[in-house]
């Protein structure tokens, strides 16, 4: 084999690292630094942590994480399955491994004696400074540990020297190596057509990608999130009955008790038209639950508006004044919470322009606004809001949060006069 082999061990999609409150887009890291480096330094890079086994450490895995000229292991989040196949890496050979994770995330376990690669991660996206920077210096070091096999990463052979390594011929490997690259192209397809149907307000077809991509890999909550919001908004055959595919659709979630505010979210989504359809309470309740959820765990802006427009909404369904009185403030209070903690993310701005949610931040703050009675700010924020570009359910989305910021300010104001 003339060119030599970068095996990729890592999560896909959308991954939180609860104990940052942050979620990560695993993704964005690949395409952004880690393929850029390892080709610019003449490999073949390869990735397929979750792609042929689906969880499952198989014979082709173990071959590739044995055979692969270098490996490189990104544990950012923890992910279990990287942790496994970095420590099987670590065993069977003593050099040509290179471990990274986002800079502020901690090891779930003593790896501070081995040398990791930081970066920066956003949480959304990369910026395109860091993206050049990292990907600049992790080629360096790929090209350190491949021009160097003499020098020992593994600190199993660090602190067992006199270990010896196995030995295995080439076997299938090549053909491995190709069927992997097959499976990787294909998923990355998928994913990425999905994303533009999606962009497309083309729903039907957005749905028929992520789930060719679930089957590929079940095991990704990233991808039945973006299939549970595509099949909520197509609202085929009907809005109810869409709704109700969509919760059957996110169940594998274990939506009621996970702590990912993405889950929380979509399925506060759900939960909130069905009450506007079905008009049961339960829905609204369940929406409230769920959003509030979301909303606390990481004082997640999408949560938390939508938290405060279903309290709003209960005050308007109660006949109880104090239990009115009590909701109204409280969505309020979560709407200024919002304002404060994305006030502070606009305010950097180098990073803030090179965060993929910033349309949705621009767009919480002018309705957050808007329901306080800021109406100077919520126009600033509207302004900047319109002039990214944007997809038509977007802006019908925004409009519909007007609405609703609105009547919030006047239902508010009407408090007043008790």
């Amino acid at each position: 084999m003339d060119q030599k082999i970068c095996f990729v061990v890592m999560g896909f999609g959308e991954k939180t690292d609860y104990e940052l409150g942050k979620t990560f887009d695993l993704d964005a890291t690949f395409e952004a630094i880690i393929k850029p480096a390892v080709e610019e330094a003449g490999l073949k890079c390869v990735r397929a942590d979750e792609i042929l086994h689906s969880g499952i450490i198989d014979t082709e895995m173990y071959m590739m994480l044995y055979q692969a000229d270098l490996v490189i292991a990104d544990i950012t989040t923890g992910n279990v399955n990287a942790v496994y196949e970095l420590g099987v890496r670590h065993a069977l050979r003593p050099s040509s491994t290179i471990i990274m994770k986002e800079q502020d995330g901690k090891f779930s376990f003593d790896l501070d004696h081995t040398s990791t690669f930081p970066y920066k991660h956003l949480g959304p996206d990369i910026g395109s400074r860091e993206a050049k920077r990292a990907s600049g210096a992790l080629k360096n070091l790929i090209l350190t540990a491949v021009n160097d096999q003499q020098k020992i990463d593994s600190p199993v052979y660090t602190y067992l020297p006199t270990l010896k390594y196995p030995m295995l011929s080439e076997l299938e490997f090549q053909e491995k190596v190709e069927e992997l690259e097959e499976e990787s192209d294909r998923l990355h397809l998928l994913l990425e057509s999905g994303k533009k149907a999606l962009n497309d307000s083309d729903f039907s077809s957005a749905i028929t990608f992520y789930k060719a991509a679930a089957e590929m890999v079940p095991q990704d909550s990233s991808i039945l999130q973006k299939l549970v919001l595509a099949t909520y908004k197509s609202e085929i055959p009907t809005k109810e009955k869409a709704l109700e595919n969509a919760l059957g659709v996110v169940q594998p979630l274990t939506p009621y008790q996970s702590n990912d505010p993405e889950t929380c979210g979509l399925t506060g989504a759900i939960h909130k038209r069905l009450w506007q359809i079905r008009c049961n309470i339960n829905d609204l309740e369940l929406a409230i639950k769920q959003y509030g959820r979301g909303f606390e765990i990481r004082r997640d802006y999408y949560n938390g508006e939508n938290y405060a427009a279903c309290l709003d909404m209960l005050a308007e369904y109660s006949d109880d004044s104090n239990e009115i009185i009590y909701n109204r403030i409280r969505a309020h209070k979560v709407r200024l919470t919002i304002i404060e903690s994305l006030e502070k993310v606009v305010a950097d701005h180098e990073s803030f322009n090179e965060r993929s949610d910033r349309k949705w931040i621009l767009a919480s703050l002018s309705n957050c606004y808007l329901a306080v009675g800021n109406n100077e700010k919520a126009e600033v924020y509207e302004l900047r809001f319109l002039a990214e570009e944007l997809a038509d359910w977007e802006q019908k989305t925004f409009v519909e949060g007007q609405i609703v910021a609105k009547e919030a300010f006047e239902k508010l104001q009407a408090l007043k006069s008790w």
